[in-house]
This record gives structure tokens, C-alpha cells and sequence, in this order.
């Protein structure tokens, strides 16, 4: 079964640490398994709320203030940046954030330093938030897209050293996301009745503070064992790190922003040109390689150069383990999420287009969609926990689709509340199922020895399909109408179940 190779496939060497029986976490950890349920908890409320605010909020944002759809749906291709965390992942394993590590230690110190990163730019959106300057928005979208995705890799090696097994991943998992869901509805929902009872700039200065809170909860939890100096002293010399850095970052974004807009420009491409193909052809490039060098990286030695290098060889392990089987678990991921995605690209495009109220859809995101992706969430959890992990895959893909289905129906169907309420709450609910499911299985694919550059490639060549259709997704609705765009969302979904037959009799080697 699935659930059982999967074990094997996250065998851990002597050398690793173990779970500890009693705490239900890894030896040595620094906080009890009481405590790390509610921390990720509020840590996955912390990402949720700053992707929506660059995602769907964005659009809605964009489409309210008269921007065509064509170039929402270029906005979408912001949320590819996480496809690419891979390649900054190492850094996360490697090194320490100054002043946060050398008190909480190498994991927490970047989620301190991410936090703040999401604050800045969030703060920066909300600045620009008349959408005069497109260029500007894009910038601070991608700067905010950036430190979310790192607060993800830092917190996602975090959980997969603390919780090595399918049954310890569980509930940590389903924590991390109820508070990632319960921060997205907070978002779609709070930001549009702030927006609707004030304006733009101060739904996404209120998102912000709301995004914040983890950072404080985190600064008093218990420093790391060893730990040396004054946590203020630590703190305030954190911070004042994390400025520079972030600071950085954004002058580092401008610039690579400035020179592709000198390169297209150069080559010939405007506005009106389709991207679709040639972002797929760069997205692809690394992961091609690696696909390439797959008969040369199988006959390599455990203890090969190439294996433990700590630039390629969390990437090189992937497929050193797993063989041609690689490209089969490859496939899968790409196609799991399809629907999802392109759910969220255009549902609230949808909504508007529709003519329901911002009203109508701050209901809909808030107390339609929390209990239904609350729910979601719990039974993919315990599925996950005590069903086999191919059949919990399955029925995750199944209710995703059928999510994704209702919004077809909603545009066949007369503008109503119950209308909307109703394909919301399938939506979120199929969503949130699908996630739980699918989270548990990237971790378990992942070798312990380097757990954010691995999960970071895993999830970001997950998301890389399902994004560039995304940024395609308002030429695709143009050709084939709302109804059409949301039946082959959901039909994507199911594609992914083509693979489960294969993954199911993959063999691959133990993590050395």
C-alpha cells in the first residue's frame, strides 16, 4: 500500500533523531507537543493571511478598480514565485538570522525575520493601493509573495523534523491548516468588508497587523537549549538585521523586475504578447535538468560528491532515491492541485462578474467558507491518520473536483445568496480536504536530513502547473466562457489519479 511504501521511502538513518513516545515530538525539540499544535496553529494563520491579500484580494482588488482580466490574469503568475523557493531553500538549513537565531534558534530566527518581511510589504501594498502604478504593485506583490513563501519553508522543515511519521504529521498538519484556512476566509472576507465600508488601503494595513500577531506569540516562546545573552538585546538586534534584509530584498526584486522588463522589451514582447508558453519553458529549466542527469544521479554512491553538497544535493537526493519513479511522483504533484488553484484565481472574478455584492462576498469567504474548510480539514486529517495514504489521496482529488464543479454551477444558476453560499462551501470544503491529504504526503516524501530545501522543491514544482495556468486563466476564460474554465479546472484535479497505480508500486531507496 501507498501508506506503508511511503514509511519506507522516510526510513531515518541511525543518525537522525527519533520521536520521543510520550511528547509525540522529536527528542530534543524545544517546545512539548502541547504547545506545538496551537504554535502552528497561529503560524499557518500567519502565511494564510498575506497570500490571499497577493492572490485573490489582488484580483478582486485589480478587477473593482477597471483592470482587464488579461492582465489579472499576469498578476496570477505572482504566485509562481513560490515554484522557485528551491532555489533559496538551502539558506534556511544552512544559515542563522542574526540576533533571533542565537536565542530561538536557526528555524525560529527566520520565521521572526519573515514575519517582519511580511509586515513591510504588506504595509507597501496597502500605500499603493489605488492601483495607479501597476509596476509598483507588482513589485511589492512579488517582495510580499517572497517572504510569505519563506515563512512557509522555514515553518514546513520546522514541522517535519519535529512530526517524522504519517501519524505525528497528522494533526500538526490539520493545525497548520485550520489556521492557513481560517486566515485565508479572514482575509477574503475581512479585507472586502474593511474595503467596503473604507477603502482598499486600510483592508490591507488591517491584514497586516492581523498577520503580525504570530510574531510576538513567537518571541516568548521558550529560547533554544544553550541559549546565550538577553532576549531584548537578541530581539532588537534581530530586528534591526531583518530591516537591511528585507530592504534588500526588495531593492534585489526592483532590479531583476527592471531587467526582464529591458530583456522582453528587447526581444519584442509587450503587453498584449502570450507568455504562457515561454514562463513555462524558464519554470521548467531546473527541474529538467535534474530529469536529464536521472540516469547519471542513479548510479551515483551514497556518499557521492554531488549527494552532499549543500547547494544540489537535497535536490539530487530526490532523485537519487526514488529513480524513474521521480518523474511519476512528479507528475502526480503537478496535477493534484490544478483545480484548486484556478478556483482561486478567478472565483472571486467570478462573484463579481456575477453581480453579487462585495457584501454578499464577504459572507460567503467568511462565515460560509471557515466552517466548510474547518471541515475539510478534520476529515482529511483523520483520514490521512487512519486510512491508507493512496485511498485518502483519492477521495482528496474526488471532492476537490466537485468543488471546483459548483462554480459551473453558480454561473448556470440566477444571482442568489444560496447560490453563492452553497458552491462556496463545497469549494472550501473539497479545498481544505485535498490540502490536509496532500501536505502529509510531500512531507513524507522528503528525507530528514534536509527537510526545507526538500519540501520546498516538492511543493514548488507542485504548484508550478497549477500557477501557470493560473496566469493564463483569464485568456482561457475568455475562450471558453466562466462555466467551461471551472469544468476543466475539475477535471485536471481527477487527472491526478492516472499516477496512483504507479506510486503504489514504488520501490524507492532508503534515505542514507
Amino acid at each position: 500500500m501507498l501508506g506503508r511504501i511511503m514509511a519506507t521511502a522516510t526510513a531515518r538513518p541511525d543518525h537522525d533523531r527519533r520521536p520521543d513516545a510520550t511528547s509525540g515530538v522529536v527528542t530534543g525539540a524545544v517546545l512539548p507537543a502541547r504547545r506545538v499544535l496551537p504554535l502552528y496553529l497561529l503560524l499557518g494563520f500567519s502565511a494564510g493571511l498575506p497570500f490571499y491579500m497577493f492572490n485573490a484580494v489582488l484580483m478582486l482588488r485589480l478587477a473593482r478598480h477597471g483592470v482587464d482580466i488579461v492582465t489579472i490574469g499576469y498578476f496570477a503568475w505572482v504566485a509562481l514565485l513560490p515554484t522557485f523557493k528551491f532555489a533559496w531553500s538551502p539558506l534556511v538549513d544552512r544559515f542563522a538570522i542574526p540576533g533571533f537565531s542565537r536565542i530561538w534558534g536557526k528555524r525560529r530566527g527566520w520565521i521572526l525575520l519573515s514575519q517582519l518581511g511580511i509586515f513591510a510589504t504588506m504595509v507597501a501594498m496597502a500605500l499603493t493601493s489605488d492601483d495607479e502604478n501597476l509596476p509598483l504593485v507588482a513589485l511589492f506583490a512579488v517582495a510580499l509573495a517572497f517572504w510569505t513563501t519563506t515563512l512557509e519553508v522555514a515553518a514546513d522543515a520546522w514541522r517535519i523534523q519535529l512530526a517524522p511519521t504519517q501519524e505525528q504529521q497528522a494533526p500538526i498538519v490539520a493545525a497548520n491548516l485550520w489556521g492557513y484556512r481560517s486566515a485565508m476566509v479572514a482575509a477574503g472576507s475581512g479585507a472586502v468588508l474593511v474595503a467596503a465600508r473604507a477603502d482598499w488601503m486600510w483592508a490591507y494595513l488591517v491584514i497586516a497587523l492581523a498577520a503580525f500577531l504570530a510574531f510576538p506569540a513567537l518571541a516568548a516562546t521558550r529560547p533554544e537549549e544553550g541559549a546565550q545573552g538577553s532576549r531584548w538585546s537578541a530581539l532588537a538586534g534581530g530586528i534591526a538585521a531583518s530591516v537591511a534584509i528585507v530592504a534588500l530584498s526588495v531593492a534585489a526584486i526592483a532590479l531583476v523586475g527592471w531587467l526582464a522588463l529591458r530583456a522582453t522589451g528587447a526581444a519584442g514582447i509587450g503587453a498584449d504578447s502570450n507568455l504562457t508558453a515561454a514562463v513555462l519553458v524558464v519554470c521548467l529549466l531546473p527541474f529538467a535538468a535534474l530529469a536529464l542527469a536521472l540516469p547519471r544521479i542513479r548510479r551515483m554512491e551514497a556518499d557521492a560528491p554531488a549527494r552532499r553538497s549543500p547547494t544540489i544535493g537535497p535536490f539530487v537526493d530526490i532523485f537519487w532515491r526514488f529513480g524513474l519513479g521521480t518523474l511519476a511522483v512528479l507528475a502526480f504533484v503537478s496535477l493534484y492541485r490544478v483545480g484548486d488553484v484556478l478556483a482561486l484565481t478567478l472565483s472571486h472574478p467570478l462573484w463579481n462578474a456575477r453581480g453579487y455584492s462585495l457584501d454578499q462576498i464577504g459572507i460567503a469567504d467568511g462565515a460560509v467558507a471557515l466552517p466548510a474548510s474547518m471541515a475539510g480539514v478534520a476529515l482529511g486529517g483523520w483520514m490521512a491518520a487512519r486510512w491508507p495514504l493512496g485511498r485518502a489521496l483519492a477521495a482528496g482529488a474526488l471532492v476537490a473536483a466537485l468543488g471546483n464543479w459548483a462554480y459551473a454551477w453558480l454561473w448556470w444558476r440566477e444571482p442568489a445568496a444560496l447560490v453563492l453560499y452553497a458552491s462556496v462551501a463545497a469549494d472550501q470544503f473539497g479545498n481544505g480536504f485535498a490540502g490536509t491529504v496532500f501536505v502529509i504526503y510531500l512531507s513524507l516524501l522528503v528525507n530528514p536530513r534536509f527537510p526545507a530545501a526538500q519540501y520546498a522543491f516538492l511543493s514548488g514544482f507542485a504548484f508550478l502547473l497549477p500557477r501557470l495556468l493560473a496566469g493564463a486563466s483569464g485568456a482561457i476564460q475568455q475562450a471558453i466562457g466562466y462555466d467551461g474554465f471551472f469544468l476543466l479546472a475539475g477535471a485536471l484535479s481527477l487527472a491526478a489519479l492516472v499516477f496512483l497505480p504507479v506510486l503504489a508500486r514504488l520501490r524507492p531507496r532508503a534515505p542514507a
